[in-house]
């Protein structure tokens, strides 16, 4: 992994302002001291798709790690003059304390499980909030479009080429790491590489042709220079007409002679599919089967499946705006929902959020997740969040039923049962290890593999069951009927 310490920085201050008002609420009515247990999770999943891709766990370490409140911080509130002074003083000495769970980055993620569980005081769980939100709402929006255009691409390399329509620069260096973790093979974006290791990848734009007197002699100057690894941009003028024959021309003249072969040509306009099989054909013809054809040009699954399906001869895949800003569905709505208090004496006393909109009812409790697999298959037969204190035992029978029509009930027998959630944080401490982003990749590849392919089609794919035991089940509805008037 490559050295990071550069990229702490203090972000303590992005949040949402009443996140402090209620901080100064909470110190002035004695509650600061209260501990409480927030959840992250999301109601569903982007693109009406199966299932979403856990990313952004680091930079949310990264963030709690340097969690303080500096001078201008400080300065700032005060000059607010709506803060008591005793609560700016509190801010002062200003200290992490809280413990964290998390979804480890990279695995597929569902609809209403707990991905992040924050236990701490209550003025501290709250204030993270925002913070957590948007790291982790955004790379795994980015991450889960990503492993959709991946597996759309059947294993054809995907480059993330969208660091000019990003939202600004972190949405370009995040959104690159995301779609790493998501299964792109590398990014345009220069400082990612720099900062994450994730392969900086390009060749020249259209303006590189235009600039020199003609199309050949920019092949030519272009060749001369990277011998080793020469793509040549293909679609300037004509790409049939001109632009493979100008390539072939340069690969003959400049490449081979030095004992090189082309690593390839860009096609990005016009009828690719139409093209890229004319073009396939012309190099073949010309000696070069070894020769790669790369697309780009607003691409998104939905083009490259059909591409594909159409007989384009594409062997890789440049991928910018549609994936970087995930444009068919920019938001994933994740949310962070307060579910427990500790009493005087330690007792969690679960808490709930009631609506008529039934998706927003939240559920109660400190919680666990688990993740039940087939034993002779692999896959993932559904997750299940249970009491943080039960315990699904997989050397015996377990029932799972349908949190929401509960006479949906199946009986699972020779199933393993995982634990998805991991400790990061123990009383304000990083207890994590960082993890190469190579090997994010690779997990979430692998778990990707463990879902049915009923799940992961792009159309009307299969609901996976996300269960509650049976004992949290009876506390929700112990709760609502509580609260039902």
């Amino acid at each position: 992994m490559k050295n990071q310490n550069h990229l702490k920085t203090n972000l303590t201050m992005l949040t949402d302002f009443y996140e402090i008002t209620m901080a100064n609420g909470y110190f002035t009515n004695g509650y600061e001291d209260t501990i409480v247990y927030f959840d992250m999770f999301f109601r569903r999943v982007p693109d009406d798709g199966g299932y979403a891709i856990m990313a952004g766990v680091q930079q949310v370490v990264e963030y709690l790690e340097n969690l303080t409140f500096t001078k201008e911080d400080i300065e700032y509130l005060r000059d607010c003059k709506i803060f008591k002074e005793d609560f700016i003083h509190y801010l002062e000495n200003f200290q992490f304390t809280c413990d964290v769970w998390a979804v480890p980055e990279g695995t597929p993620i569902f609809p209403v499980e707990p991905i992040i569980t924050v236990r701490g005081p209550v003025i501290q769980a709250q204030f993270i909030e925002t913070m957590i939100l948007l790291t982790v709402n955004h790379q795994s929006l980015i991450a889960t479009k990503a492993n959709r255009i991946v597996r759309a691409a059947q294993g054809r390399a995907v480059m993330e080429f969208g660091s000019r329509r990003a939202q600004g620069a972190d949405g370009a260096i995040m959104g690159a790491r995301a779609a790493y973790i998501g299964g792109c093979c590398g990014t345009a974006c220069t400082i990612c590489d720099r900062d994450y290791g994730v392969k900086a990848l390009g060749t020249m734009a259209h303006s590189w042709v235009q600039l020199f007197d003609n199309e050949l002699e920019a092949f030519r100057a272009y060749a001369k220079e990277y011998p080793s690894q020469c793509t040549l941009l293909v679609d300037t003028y004509n790409v049939l007409k001109s632009g493979v024959p100008n390539a072939i021309k340069v690969f003959n003249e400049e490449l081979v002679p030095l004992g090189f072969r082309p690593a390839g040509i860009r096609i990005d306009s016009g009828d690719i599919t139409y093209l890229s099989r004319k073009a396939r054909k012309m190099l073949d013809a010309a000696g070069f089967e070894d020769c790669k054809i790369c697309a780009s040009n607003s691409l998104d699954e939905y083009i490259i499946r059909d591409m594909l399906m159409q007989g384009a001869c594409v062997d890789s895949f440049g991928v910018g705006e549609r994936l970087i800003t995930s444009s068919s569905e920019p938001v994933f709505g994740g949310v962070y929902k307060l579910s427990g208090v500790e009493d005087t004496n330690g007792n969690i006393v679960p808490k709930i959020k009631i609506s008529e909109n039934v998706a927003k009812i939240t559920t109660p409790c400190f919680k666990n997740l688990w993740r039940l697999y087939d034993r002779e298959s692999g896959k993932a037969i559904a997750d299940v969040i249970t009491l943080h204190d039960e315990v699904i035992d997989d050397e015996k029978p377990y029932e799972l039923f349908d949190p929401e029509h509960i006479w949906k009930r199946k009986t699972v027998r020779n199933f393993r049962a995982v634990e998805l959630r991991q400790k990061i944080f123990e009383n304000g401490k990083n207890i994590s290890k960082p993890r190469d982003l190579e090997e994010i990749k690779e997990y979430c590849m692998q778990q990707v593999d463990t879902l049915w392919e009923e799940v992961t089609r792009f159309e009307n794919p299969h609901q996976y069951y996300v269960d509650l035991s049976q004992k949290l089940w009876n506390e929700k509805n112990r709760l609502i009927s509580e609260h039902s008037f």
